[in-house]
């Protein structure tokens, strides 16, 4: 018998509900437990939500995302960058490449060919802001290292956007030396991130001029799911990502309406149900079959990538004299990685297609340990920075 699919999303939050409280039991954050609880009921354990209907239920994954992008840009006020200058800039930058060098160098001494180990090890820069964004919201953490973890995590992906499309084009040209222009291929990323970032701060100008003509929360409420559904409508139409696309409509509305705190209120205050949805249906999505087939590969990148990460960001800090609690701390908050690394290893497949399975393999077994493990890394490292509060 073909259940409802409202039957599946009711089993969905019930099923989050509870496991977000057996996860608050024993002190892990709620993603954990959503995450957890959602990979016992998918098609890996029980089976009780068919592989199916977690694909077909991909648009509430998309809502989330959006929402979740919209509130990381809200972070980005000129007023915080004039406060702390360039440091989350260089500490994005450099965790980021330092993940990709790492991960690169274990694979190239491990005897990896050139062409797999650039592709693989830059899919390695990317983290996952969701998880992070939810255990500080869970924990109402403040400090400097929550500050400037919601930058880090923001500018992340455009940095590993951009050395993604660098690791392509060299690939590319190691494996077919006359394929195509390698001005235009380098150019590439940094074209896709400018159309993103340019597309976003259209929006969100667009969001600043009507909050002047809507002032009830209900209103704001109404404009923001509009404008987070349109802004994810318009990345997808231009190909480029909707959680850069988001977190530019949200940095440019911020920082141009004095009402926009209101509209990010009321908005934080309706969406809870939508993302444990989302966390829910990410854990019914992981595979454990895959874990076995990792081998070698899988070992280096899930090392390594956390080792370049850590390195990366007590770099990035101590050069930029950043306080003590961010250059020791910051590091392993950055460990969760899922959804723009997963949509990187699709592309990879038309790059070294004969490297594509073990790639996704990798990468998705990756996602699977960091997706459980980094939350309640997260909410260590912050509660060791001081920054959540003993309960």
């Amino acid at each position: 018998m073909k259940l409802d699919v409202f039957f599946y999303l009711a089993v969905i939050l019930l099923t989050g509900l509870l496991f977000g409280k057996l996860a608050k039991l024993v002190k892990l954050p709620n993603v954990t437990g959503y995450l957890i609880g959602g990979l016992l009921i998918g098609p890996s354990v029980l089976g009780l939500i068919p592989g199916e209907t977690v694909s077909q239920l991909t648009m509430i994954s998309d809502m989330a995302l959006g929402f979740i992008a919209f509130s990381i840009g809200s972070e980005f006020k000129i007023s915080y960058f004039k406060r702390v200058g360039f440091t989350p800039i260089v500490i994005a930058i450099l965790e980021a490449l330092c993940a990709v060098w790492f991960v690169l160098g274990g694979l190239l001494l491990a005897g990896f060919k050139l062409p797999f180990s650039l592709i693989l090890s830059a899919i390695a820069a990317a983290t996952a802001p969701a998880a992070t964004i939810m255990v500080i919201k869970q924990y109402k953490a403040k400090g400097p290292v929550t500050e400037t973890l919601l930058s880090v995590v923001a500018l992340d992906d455009a940095v590993a956007l951009i050395a993604f499309g660098f690791a392509v084009t060299i690939a590319k040209s190691i494996i077919s030396p006359n394929a195509g222009s390698l001005a235009m291929s380098i150019l590439d990323p940094i074209f896709e991130v400018v159309i993103t970032l340019v597309a976003g701060s259209l929006l969100g100008l667009a969001f600043a001029f009507l909050l002047k003509f809507f002032k009830s929360q209900a209103n704001h409420l109404n404009l923001s799911a509009a404008f987070v559904f349109l802004t994810i409508t318009c990345a997808k139409m231009l190909n480029v990502s909707a959680l850069l696309t988001c977190m530019a409509m949200g940095a440019v509305l911020v920082n141009l309406s004095d009402a926009s705190e209101d509209a990010m209120k009321i908005t934080d205050m309706v969406t809870p149900p939508l993302f444990m949805m989302f966390f829910v249906l990410s854990g019914a999505g992981l595979d454990i079959s895959i874990l076995p087939s990792i081998g070698v590969v899988g070992v280096i990148y899930i090392i390594l990538r956390v080792a370049g990460k850590m390195f990366g960001a007590w770099a990035g800090g101590a050069i930029m004299k950043a306080p003590a609690t961010v250059r020791k701390y910051l590091g392993p908050a950055l460990i969760p990685q899922a959804g723009v690394a997963i949509g990187l290893t699709f592309v990879a497949q038309t790059v070294v297609p004969e490297y594509a399975d073990t790639i996704r393999a990798v990468v998705l077994c990756g996602t699977l340990i960091y997706e459980i493990v980094g939350p309640a890394i997260v909410k260590i490292s912050l509660t060791k920075a001081g920054e959540i509060a003993d309960k």
